[in-house]
């Protein structure tokens, strides 16, 4: 039954039946599609109408009338104000079957792909501290929680050093304990704001662009190595030292403390010449016997297991027999390369990032590695027919771009190079599915594998085999 509400609609007791692309909650009303958030299938709930487009509108949940029976309770204290970890009330099991839903619905929906059936998704044996990545900011406006809000008690602290509070770039949630990270990530953290705290160093502002302390990145290793990144917003040396060196004897199970002085109007630091204070400027990854150098700029899978899954499954799809020229796209620090480079005659691997190419050479001299070879620049500028007849056609491609998928350039130099294989490997199956469409002329898809890489997340990967067509 619907009413008004400040000229919006307001629906009671509708049902949740479904979860859709971007992990919204679906529920139909009298034919209309209504996308919303956190809730589940099963959840019977009263919702508030706040977009109306022309095929679906977007809602969100003013009560919960009747919680589905899949529901479990959330294990961290900032779920649902903390952007992460959406999926906490879902059960693990129903969570693989989402991802696995929305990668079936997206490759026949946006790419209207005949599919062989897809393989099971591959699950995370850890489904809390998987990630070996993380970066937190310092603000000096911290969320306030409800009780606080509602106490209208005067606020004795207000910096705060955790997650952005989604859609509010200015306010950041204070987090004492992350599920995300294994230590030390939680143990430094809370050691560098109560140091701060204690010497009264000034948190960022970010609307006024002002304040000492900027950015917090940890990583962590499978090895068992960890690296330290503090960002400052200008540099006071006498406060960063002091800082630094308390970190530095507090915690010496970090091999890589470095920092950054920061004075742009955005954090990203890929044009930012980070510093080394103590230790290395770089970790050690490992992966079947392999060494990966890890730099403070470096891309790495940010779940180290599971990346390990991932490739077993690319390398298995490649199916190579040792005579093969292997291209890797979006080669990253040339991770997946260098992991199938013994089965292979010749691996190009290519990506955009010039430091990240750099490790990447780094990486195949020190597993001894001598029959690949890496190559910078935007990879439809560097991919064209002049490079694959210096470089010799590929037999297998292998390529792994960002979100936002393959320029359509690449796409027809990959169509014209005519490898046998292709080997896909997506983190968005959207454009993944726009990309597939694109080649399905000339390839057949023949293998479907999701890996969850994200747990308590509605992001899944996806890798894709696809063999060329007989003519």
């Amino acid at each position: 039954m619907g009413r008004s509400r400040k000229n919006k609609p307001f629906y009671e007791n509708v049902l949740i039946t479904d979860i859709g692309a971007e992990g919204k909650a679906v529920a139909r009303i009298d034919g209309m599609v209504v996308f919303t958030n956190h809730v589940i299938p099963g959840d019977v709930v009263d919702l508030q109408i706040i977009k109306k487009k022309k095929n679906y509108s977007e809602a969100k949940v003013i009560n919960l009338i009747k919680a589905s029976d899949d529901r479990i309770a959330s294990f961290c204290e900032y779920f649902g104000t903390c952007g992460g970890c959406k999926w906490q009330y879902l059960p693990y099991d129903k969570q693989l079957f989402y991802k696995q839903k929305q990668v079936a619905d997206q490759l026949r929906r946006i790419g209207h792909l005949q599919l062989p059936e897809i393989m099971p998704i591959i699950g995370s044996e850890k489904n809390t501290f998987y990630r070996n990545k993380l970066e937190f900011s310092f603000s000096n406006a911290r969320w306030l929680t409800t009780e606080e809000i509602r106490e209208e008690k005067q606020i004795q602290q207000s910096n705060a050093l955790g997650f952005h509070i989604p859609g509010l770039f200015d306010k950041i949630i204070d987090v004492k304990k992350c599920w995300l990270q294994p230590e030390p990530s939680n143990a430094v953290r809370n050691f560098v704001r109560d140091y701060a705290l204690k010497e009264n160093l000034d948190f960022f502002d970010i609307r006024n662009q002002k304040g000492f302390l900027r950015n917090m990145i940890v990583r962590t290793a499978s090895s068992g190595e960890n690296m330290l990144i503090l960002s400052f917003f200008y540099e006071d040396q006498e406060k960063r030292e002091a800082l630094l060196k308390a970190v530095s004897e507090q915690f010496p199970e970090f091999n890589s403390v470095m920092y950054v002085i920061n004075s742009k109007a955005n954090d990203t630091l890929s044009d930012q010449g980070i510093l080394t204070y103590e230790g290395r400027d770089h970790i050690f990854e490992e992966m079947e016997g392999l060494r990966f150098k890890i730099g403070p700029k470096s891309f790495y899978q940010t779940n180290s297991e599971q990346a390990w899954k991932l490739y077993q499954v690319v390398r298995q799809f490649a199916g190579l027999t040792g005579s093969e020229n292997v291209y890797d796209l979006y080669t990253g620090t040339g991770t997946i390369a260098n992991f199938v480079a013994s089965g292979a005659a010749k691996v190009i691997g290519i990506d955009y990032v010039p430091e990240a190419i750099e490790d990447a050479k780094v990486n195949a001299m020190l597993n001894q590695i001598n029959h690949t070879r890496f190559f910078a620049g935007d990879m439809k500028n560097v991919l064209t027919e002049s490079f694959i007849r210096e470089q010799g056609k590929p037999d297998v491609i292998i390529t792994d771009p960002p979100r936002a998928g393959m320029h359509e350039d690449v796409i027809h130099i990959i169509l014209a190079a005519l490898p046998e294989k292709i080997v896909y490997v997506s983190c968005n199956p959207a454009t993944q599915a726009r990309d597939l469409s694109l080649m399905s002329e000339g390839y057949e898809i023949v293998k479907i594998q999701p890996v969850d890489m994200f747990p308590h997340t509605h992001h899944v990967e996806n890798v894709v085999l696809l063999i060329r067509r007989s003519s």
